[in-house]
């Protein structure tokens, strides 16, 4: 198994707004595609992590219109499952307006099981000639089930269910960090191509993010005004951040995701792709930089979960970034790598994740900002070792350390986020 193309095939793909609410758009599409007639219910039931992220994010091609609900009625209403992540892309006036119309009428609804754990939509679509059915489960795209008039007609592989459940996933996480730099070094020409894309797509949304009057403008502003420098730094999560303004406000501009997701392919790409520009570093290390900060932020995910209490584009993909800038200058040196995983995973070790929403670019701002620093105290050979905090004796340590804290430390966070978004709809 070639864990690479593996991370690259599941994890980095093209989305057309956030991630969770066009997965189940999705999943609703390929519910929808197996029946004709007229809707007369459509029931979507999530796992809590899906609920809370897509609860307040712009949905594409809608209007300004958010949430999981409209994304997954408008799913059910296009019947294209060929355009998997960008199913969006077959939103027109009057298909939004079909899909209000559904929801106003009560015709559609929502909910959360607050018993599942990973990754979990499942959307159930009746009309006056039938019902069907598509459950997701493990990753956005991991079709488990498809039924029609309640006789399945596809399952999955069962045991990818839970979140890690994939047999590249467990490959996954028994590897090192330097097993990772080795398989980058291997990487072949499609998947130099398939990054390549990545970044080109990134580069495309960042720029039309940049005419909004947002987070990204923000920080332009105050370069401009000579409050911060008009540096690297500043520079990076401008584009940075105007990328994510444009995805949670819902232009229709593709982005390439990395672990299942728009932001943190986001900082996963461009960080490093930036930081080489910068420091006039060979095109081709600066693509398997990449590669090697995808990988690493699949690895991570694959402790915390799809779906964490900790924001994925701080501990995840920021992490990603900063091996990369290291990985770029210095090859395999472990020393080095290991110290830019402890300082950012020291700095930002807490940030949580609230949902996604237009204050997820602050977070990648943030994040951006700290994968450079972190990366840079590391390259000089100071960074946060074991004796301080959570910190571990190696990178990986550091990792399952956070996750520990994740997991068991910050069990009750979500179920207290959630309580606080419902109540602000009552």
């Amino acid at each position: 198994m070639n864990i690479l193309k593996e991370v690259l095939k599941h994890e980095v793909f093209p989305a057309l707004g956030c991630t969770e609410p066009i997965a189940v758009a999705y999943a609703a599409s390929l519910a929808g595609q197996q029946i004709e007639g007229e809707i007369q219910e459509i029931r979507i039931i999530v796992d809590p992590g899906v609920f809370k992220n897509g609860f307040a994010v712009t949905v594409p091609n809608t209007g300004g219109e958010k949430g999981n609900l409209i994304a997954g009625v408008l799913g059910a209403l296009i019947k294209n499952p060929e355009l998997k992540m960008e199913i969006l892309k077959g939103a027109v006036t009057e298909t939004v307006e079909q899909a209000k119309t559904l929801i106003a009428a009560k015709k559609a609804g929502i909910a959360f099981d607050p018993v599942r754990a990973g990754l979990y939509i499942d959307v159930s679509v009746t009309t006056d000639q039938g019902s069907a059915r598509a459950v997701m489960a493990g990753s956005h795209t991991n079709l488990v089930l498809l039924e029609k008039n309640h006789q399945s007609i596809f399952t999955g592989d069962q045991t990818e269910k839970s979140a890690g459940g994939q047999a590249y996933k467990q490959a996954l996480k028994r590897m090192t960090i330097a097993d990772f730099v080795d398989m980058v070094e291997q990487m072949d020409d499609e998947d130099s191509r398939d990054i390549r894309r990545g970044i080109d797509m990134n580069l495309k949304i960042a720029e039309a993010g940049q005419n909004l009057k947002k987070v990204g403008y923000y920080i332009s502003n105050l370069m401009h005004k000579g409050f911060i420098l008009e540096d690297v730094f500043s520079a990076i999560k401008i584009l940075t951040a105007s990328a994510a303004d444009a995805r949670m406000a819902g232009l229709s501009y593709p982005v390439m995701s990395s672990g299942g997701s728009g932001n943190q392919g986001v900082v996963a790409i461009l960080v490093p792709w930036k930081v080489g520009e910068f420091f006039h570093i060979e095109e081709s290390k600066v693509i398997r930089s990449i590669a090697l900060s995808h990988l690493i932020n699949g690895y991570i995910k694959c402790f915390t979960g799809d779906l964490s209490p900790l924001c994925g584009c701080a501990i995840a993909a920021g992490v990603g970034a900063a091996v990369a800038i290291v990985y770029q200058q210095f090859g395999k040196d472990i020393n080095k790598i290991t110290l830019a995983v402890n300082n950012l995973i020291s700095d930002l070790g807490g940030m949580l994740c609230d949902g996604a929403k237009g204050g997820c670019a602050l977070k990648v701002a943030s994040s951006t900002d700290s994968a450079i620093r972190a990366a840079y105290m590391a390259m000089n050979d100071h960074g946060i070792t074991q004796t301080e905090g959570f910190i571990g004796k190696t990178a990986e340590e550091t990792i399952w350390n956070l996750t520990a804290i994740s997991k068991l430390g910050m069990a009750k966070v979500d179920d207290t986020m959630l309580g606080i978004m419902i109540n602000k709809t009552l």
